[in-house]
């Protein structure tokens, strides 16, 4: 039973992003492309972002100390920091530079569908790997299958993905759902800040990620997955309040047109010229 929770994870982590992209472009008449943009948007800022971390950010938090107290209260703040630095601006990229027609709250959805959903169906993607890998270590000779030096981990590993609550191995799908109201939420920041070209909502996109990102680490380093999961979930309450009130302000853009203003009658002659008394003499003298 615990494997059908395990493969439910993993499939639900791949089909709901495809299943807000398809409600979206079904409920308002939109094209793909558009869901495709913000996969790649996301895409490319993890070829920057990754590198940072592993190579700047991360050697950085460890000669902190990175763990407890202070070092990790920062170490959660610059972590969170630089995924909404780069994600945020990678969003802003391209819908000011690619997606330049897509500038309403609709379009900013299913971007912003595109997006989160190319971070949820990789996870996912991964987490189908690893069940199935975790299957087939179940059913062969461990010893066989790892090195020994890896074999007591791999059997503690083993041990606690096959006895987890069935609760617990849903949590990814979970997570994936608070962080996709997260990603819509912030590309309609973004999406606010070109439209009405106010650099503080793309401030305000990135800060929003970064904290989200931020209380997400502390919470799960300091207390567990659970209370960590309950901030996310609180979070997305608030990501779906922003996502509802920025409904009107961006509405679709209507071009000012109004009816054609009519041509002016032409002036009517509403007098008739008298010829004056020298006309007439002069006209009598040349008939003559």
């Amino acid at each position: 039973m615990l494997a059908f929770f395990h493969l439910l994870n993993a499939l639900l982590m791949i089909l709901l992003p495809l299943g807000l992209a398809i409600y979206l472009t079904r409920r308002f008449g939109l094209d793909w492309g558009l869901f495709g943009v913000g996969a790649v948007s996301f895409i490319g800022s993890q070829v920057l972002h990754l590198p940072f971390n592993a190579w700047v950010l991360n050697p950085f938090l460890a000669s902190l100390g990175f763990g407890e107290g202070s070092a990790l209260v920062l170490g959660a703040a610059l972590l969170g920091l630089s995924a909404g630095a780069f994600e945020g601006l990678a969003r802003y990229l391209a819908l000011a530079f690619w997606a330049r027609k897509a500038r309403d709250w609709r379009q900013g959805l299913l971007f912003g569908a595109g997006h989160g959903g190319a971070e949820a169906i990789l996870i996912g993607l991964l987490a189908l790997y690893g069940f199935l890998q975790a299957m087939a270590l179940s059913r062969g000779d461990l010893a066989q299958l790892v090195a020994p030096e890896q074999l007591a981990l791999a059997q503690a590993q083993l041990e606690v993905y096959w006895n987890m609550p069935p609760g617990m191995a849903l949590m990814g799908a979970l997570e994936r759902v608070g962080a996709m109201t997260l990603h819509l939420s912030a590309a309609l920041l973004v999406l606010l800040a070109i439209r009405e070209r106010r650099p503080v909502w793309l401030a305000a996109a990135i800060g929003w990620h970064a904290l989200l990102d931020a209380l997400a680490v502390y919470a799960s380093r300091r207390w567990g997955v659970l209370p960590a999961e309950g901030i996310v979930m609180l979070m997305a309450l608030v990501s779906l309040g922003i996502i509802l009130s920025l409904r009107r302000r961006l509405a679709p853009l209507v071009p000012e047109s109004g009816p054609s203003p009519l041509p002016a009658p032409p002036e009517m002659e509403t007098e008739t010229e008298v010829p004056e008394q020298a006309d007439l003499e002069d006209s009598r003298f040349l008939a003559e």
